[in-house]
């Protein structure tokens, strides 16, 4: 069972309820957090800068900015950094600002984010809160990550300040459709001066920056869900475990053109995604016998599944004959 369009307050809960009772995953968190894993892992490729050494402003922090941040805290964890280290590479903004232990409406579920005061004491606004271009300013993260569905919330001031300490900021505004997207590519090389790199939500037409054109990358759960599915199915799993989710943002970050050229975009093309859903449903299946989870024996039953289950989209030919209406 694949949850889709839930609403945010119950996405999570569903998941959480459930997960462990069935065969399941929810493509709008865990989709969404492998996909933009894939991405930022790919961008490092790209700046030089290891993971672990990242400051990650998470702007939105329902459930898929904290799909996103458990996942990358997830990967920082496997590289041996303890797990309350490691959360600490991260800024969570939500409604009332940058969540923090007193801070206004904090939920369960975002309290392991959330700052200690002494922390952030002298970054607050007059209203008392702490705004995503005060975070920017007293943090100096070198990533900012966009899934609160406000059109604009990355501002040219909160931007050109990110460009100011970082040199290659990595900028994804998620949220889609167009309209809802946290700031347009072409805005986001203009004010770093061509230095960003970027990952989209919404799908935009290739930019022009000093003469220059630039793909803009969409950072789309398809490039996941296909062959997370398809690994479940060909294994037969029982469940979907956070490794096997792992797994698939592991595989797709392993064949991004960056691994060879850091020229490169930051995602393959969609065009190659059939091989891409059979590489990483192939990983996904492999975590699955790992885990215990599946109910085939082995990498050559594994791989008969998945070429019995991959569809071919293969058609009869037929003519219409002369007189038939």
């Amino acid at each position: 069972m694949q949850w889709e369009d839930f609403a945010g307050s119950n996405a999570a809960r569903l998941l959480a309820r459930y997960k462990d009772q069935l065969c399941t995953f929810n493509d709008d968190i865990q989709g969404t957090a492998a996909v933009a894993a894939a991405t930022l892992l790919s961008a490092i490729n790209v700046t030089g800068v290891p993971l672990e050494q990242q400051k990650i402003v998470v702007f939105g922090f329902g459930t898929a900015g904290i799909g996103i941040t458990n996942l990358l805290e997830q990967f920082m964890h496997d590289k041996g950094i303890p797990e309350e280290e490691a959360r600490k590479h991260f800024y969570a903004i939500d409604r009332y600002g940058l969540i923090t232990e007193k801070g206004k409406d904090v939920r369960p579920e975002q309290l392991p984010y959330a700052r200690k005061e002494e922390e952030v004491r002298g970054w607050r606004q007059p209203d008392g809160e702490i705004a995503l271009q005060d975070v920017i300013r007293h943090a100096k993260p070198s990533v900012l990550i966009g899934v609160s569905g406000q059109g604009g919330a990355f501002t040219e001031d909160a931007v050109r300040e990110m460009a100011r300490n970082t040199v290659r900021p990595v900028i994804f505004p998620l949220s889609n459709p167009t309209a809802r997207c946290e700031a347009t590519p072409q805005d986001l090389l203009d004010w770093t001066e061509g230095r960003a790199l970027i990952g989209t939500g919404s799908p935009f037409e290739p930019v022009t920056i000093w003469g220059k054109k630039v793909r803009i990358d969409q950072t789309n759960n398809s490039y996941i869900f296909p062959g997370l599915a398809l690994g479940i199915v060909a294994s037969k799993a029982r469940r979907v475990t956070d490794a096997m989710v792992m797994a698939a943002a592991k595989e797709l970050a392993r064949l991004v053109p960056t691994q060879k050229d850091k020229k490169a975009s930051l995602l393959p093309s969609l065009s190659d995604s059939r091989q891409l859903s059979r590489s990483i449903a192939q990983a996904v299946g492999r975590q699955a016998i790992q885990d215990g989870q599946a109910q085939v024996a082995g990498e050559d039953s594994l791989n008969r599944e998945l070429q019995a289950n991959i569809w071919e989209p293969v058609y009869v030919p037929y003519e219409r004959k002369a007189g038939t209406p």
